[in-house]
């Protein structure tokens, strides 16, 4: 409250941060479609091929508030997002609305996400992915089983969905975690930070959003490989919240995720 008795506004200047290795087809459009919402946006080229960062180059010169930032060479999707949201925050960014550059995501619930945020900025805006026929079975029932991992690893309900990428966060909160401790180059990255900020005490909303699978679409998940990550990812964490365990039940039982 200000002297005189009116609420003082939270400041909100969200952007959108989108990793890319190698989407040259898709980004223009997504990132068009972005700017349509009043976005300033943050790409982070994780060490893309030639005519990739030709497509970037000349979409940084044609496309006002875009900043492109460049990995010397590919490190992955972890390392490219905490790469982009240090950037971000030290750009004086309050949120960053997380989306993929290969256009599974609808860009139409961007005023959905951002609405959520606003009303509540502490939170962690998850989207909660609702898929299409083209999902690939194997991938749809992998996600299940990790949503089961997460529920024990927070020890609730909160996250409906770890391993969507279209999320938006506080960056204040999040920024904090980057420096707390190294969180996954790959994959795995988006589930562990989503369980580090809700230990954190960071108030998870889920938002139903379509995803797609794009027909020739570019995937970068290595079946055997990014299983394996995740795999560990869960030991790593399962063992993280047995320590954590009386202080996320005393915080669920006081009521501070409400």
């Amino acid at each position: 409250m200000s002297a005189d008795g009116a609420t003082v506004a939270h400041r909100f200047a969200p952007c959108a941060l989108i990793p890319i290795y190698n989407h040259k087809e898709t980004i223009t459009r997504t990132v068009q479609a972005l700017r349509a919402h009043g976005l300033p946006v943050v790409i982070v080229d994780d060490g893309s091929d030639a005519p990739t960062r030709d497509v970037l180059d000349t979409l940084v010169a044609d496309t006002p508030q875009v900043t492109l930032i460049r990995l010397a060479r590919n490190q992955g999707k972890g390392r490219a997002l905490c790469a982009g949201l240090i950037a971000a925050h030290d750009a004086g960014f309050t949120h960053a609305l997380q989306i993929d550059a290969d256009g599974q995501h609808d860009v139409a619930d961007v005023p959905a996400f951002l609405a959520a945020s606003q009303a509540r900025p502490a939170a962690m805006v998850c989207g909660k992915a609702l898929y299409d026929d083209s999902v690939p079975r194997a991938r749809l029932y992998g996600r299940y089983l990790t949503h089961v991992f997460v529920w024990l690893e927070t020890l609730s309900f909160d996250i409906a969905d770890s391993m969507c990428g279209y999320r938006l966060y506080p960056l204040e909160a999040t920024r904090a975690e980057i420096a707390r401790a190294p969180l996954p180059a790959r994959m795995d990255f988006d589930t562990e930070i989503a369980v580090r900020l809700h230990w954190r005490g960071v108030p998870a909303l889920n938002l139903p959003t379509r995803v797609i699978y794009p027909e020739n679409g570019l995937s970068h998940f290595r079946m055997l490989r990014d299983n394996a990550r995740i795999t560990a990812m869960h030991t790593r964490l399962v063992l993280g919240m047995l320590i954590r365990a009386p202080r996320i039940l005393g915080r669920r039982l006081s009521g501070a995720f409400r």
